[in-house]
C-alpha cells in the first residue's frame, strides 16, 4: 500500500473565552499548540505542517516548533467564523505551493494523541479508499437521555428493557482530535466530512479536549501517565526529535 505525505493543518487562533491564550498555555511543560506540531513532526506520513493563527505569539511558538504560519484574516478568527472557514483559507493558501490530494487537520486543544495516530488514520483512509474519517472512541455502556415533548426520555437505550450491557449496541463519539479528508471533497462541500466516512479509533482517555482550566488539569494528569508508560519509540513518545 503506496501511502503519499500529506500536509497538516493546525488552525489556532489567538481569542480564548475558556482559557485567555488557550492555545499557547503552558501544558506539560511546552506551549499547548507544540505538542501538535510535535506529533506532526514525528508522523512518518507528513509532509509539511501548517499554523493557521490570526496571533503573533502563536505565530512565533509555531514556527520555533518547525511548522508554517498561515496567517488568517480576522474576519476568519472571531466567535462566529467556523472551522471551516479556516480550514478553506489554509487549503487555498498550502494549494499555492504543494500539490496535494489530501490533508489531515489536528485540533491543538486536543494534545492527547500519539504522531502513531497520525500515521494509522493516514493509512486506514488511503487502504479503504475513504473521502473523509474522523477520530472516535467507543462508549459501550453509556445511558443517556434527552427532554423531549412529554418530558424525560431515555435516548441510547430503552429504560423499560433495560437488557445486559453486552446486548447494548455500541455508540462512537467523535472526539474532535483528528481528521482526514480530500481536499477535493472539502472544496466541494466546504465540510470537514462527506463522501465514503470511515473512523479511526482512540482510546478514551485521548478524547479529551481542553476548554476550561478543569479540562487542563484533567490532561495533564492523562499525559504524564502516558509518557510515563510509553513504548520506547517515535510513534508512541511524546518528545521532541
Amino acid at each position: 500500500m503506496k501511502v503519499e505525505k500529506v500536509p497538516v493543518i493546525i488552525p489556532a487562533r489567538a481569542g480564548s473565552k475558556g482559557i485567555k491564550g488557550k492555545n499557547i498555555i503552558n501544558f506539560c511543560g511546552r506551549p499547548l499548540i507544540a505538542w501538535s506540531i510535535l506529533q506532526a513532526r514525528q508522523s512518518k506520513n507528513i509532509s509539511n505542517i501548517y499554523v493557521s493563527t490570526d496571533g503573533e505569539e502563536i505565530a512565533d511558538i509555531a514556527r520555533k516548533y518547525g511548522a508554517v504560519v498561515i496567517k488568517r484574516p480576522s474576519e476568519l478568527a472571531s466567535d462566529t467564523a467556523s472551522s471551516e472557514d479556516a480550514l478553506l483559507h489554509a487549503v487555498n493558501e498550502i494549494t499555492k505551493t504543494e500539490v496535494f490530494h489530501t490533508l489531515v487537520f489536528l485540533q491543538a486543544t486536543s494534545p492527547i494523541r500519539r504522531a502513531f495516530d497520525i500515521d494509522a488514520a493516514v493509512e486506514k483512509f488511503v487502504k479503504e479508499g475513504l473521502d473523509s474519517l474522523f477520530s472516535m472512541t467507543i462508549l459501550e455502556d453509556y445511558c443517556l437521555w434527552k427532554r423531549g415533548k412529554n418530558g424525560l426520555e431515555s435516548f441510547t437505550y430503552d429504560y423499560k428493557s433495560r437488557g445486559r450491557r453486552q446486548e447494548r449496541e455500541p455508540l462512537y463519539l467523535e472526539n474532535g482530535s483528528l481528521y482526514v479528508f480530500s481536499k477535493e471533497l472539502f472544496i466541494k462541500e466546504k465540510n470537514r466530512l462527506g463522501g465514503n466516512i470511515g473512523m479511526y479509533e482512540m482510546p478514551i482517555e485521548c478524547s479529551y479536549e481542553i476548554d476550561t482550566e478543569q479540562d487542563l488539569k484533567i490532561c495533564e494528569q492523562i499525559m504524564e501517565a502516558m509518557k510515563l508508560s510509553a513504548v520506547k519509540n517515535t510513534h508512541t513518545k511524546y518528545e521532541e526529535d
